[in-house]
């Protein structure tokens, strides 16, 4: 949805012109998928290159001549054999996802916002809008009845060094514990994208801690806990419950350093 407002009152008359586009931090392709004038236009997802460590972390899947027509080809075509995936950041994580207010440390949804007259339900100042409520005004869909039959299909990821610092307990990714797990899970899967979205528990588990392999499949199969983000603050995806983090941080770590 990134830059669609700017689009959206010449939208009829690019069409032709359009044949794909980026679906943005703060909206994935099912939220995209419920308008209908999308129906014929590619959805893609790229990372913003900031730094090495994170290149990416969103990304298209191919399985096509390594060329630009090649590659535009299976775009334009949105041609499943070809295009086969996107790669995608869960969308609460967006700094724009929900509606919000910063300074009153508060987000809502969009049927909450409508009720409360665009104001926030906490101090009554008026909130910012977000992408989710963006979606709901242009939509003429209902999200059930979005169907991904036909589609490029996507799945979504969290960078493997966030969940190895919450598997560990640490609240940073650039710590010695966290680089140390990291290393041995790309020297024995071989890629970071493998191991966060194909290499099967068995596999990870003889590279990392049965902790790391289980917060790794909890992302893959989407039970994590999301806080959406709002008002120019991020959103936060939880692998581990609170008590599950306490007990990592008092249970002895000595596989991290053998």
């Amino acid at each position: 949805m990134s830059g669609f407002d700017a689009l959206e009152e010449c939208f009829e008359e690019l069409t032709p012109k359009i044949f794909a586009i980026e679906t943005g931090l703060s909206s994935d392709p099912a939220m995209n998928w419920r308008l209908s004038r999308l129906d014929n236009i590619a959805l893609i997802s790229n990372s913003d290159s900031h730094s090495l460590q994170r290149i990416g972390r969103e990304a298209n899947v191919f399985d096509a001549t390594c060329s630009y027509e090649g590659i535009i080809g299976a775009i334009r075509a949105r041609d499943p054999v070809r295009f086969l995936e996107t790669i995608e950041f869960f969308p609460e994580e967006g700094k724009y996802h929900a509606d919000g207010h910063r300074d009153a440390g508060h987000f809502q949804m969009p049927a909450d916002t409508v009720a409360a007259g665009g104001k926030c339900k906490t101090c009554g100042r008026r909130v910012v809008v977000g992408v989710l409520s963006r979606v709901e005004a242009l939509a003429d869909r209902a999200r059930q009845e979005a169907s991904s039959a036909g589609r490029v299909p996507y799945r979504s990821a969290v960078p493997l060094d966030e969940i190895i610092a919450a598997a560990v307990g640490v609240s940073g990714v650039r710590t010695k514990a966290v680089a140390v797990e990291y290393e041995k899970l790309i020297a024995g899967i071989g890629a970071e994208l493998p191991a966060l979205l194909d290499a099967p528990f068995d596999a990870l588990s003889l590279h990392t801690t049965p902790r790391i392999a289980e917060g790794i499949l909890r992302v893959r199969e989407r039970r994590v806990s999301l806080r959406p983000g709002y008002d120019g603050e991020y959103g936060k995806i939880t692998v581990f419950t609170e008590t599950e983090t306490n007990a990592a941080a008092v249970t002895p770590q000595a596989s991290l350093f053998s």
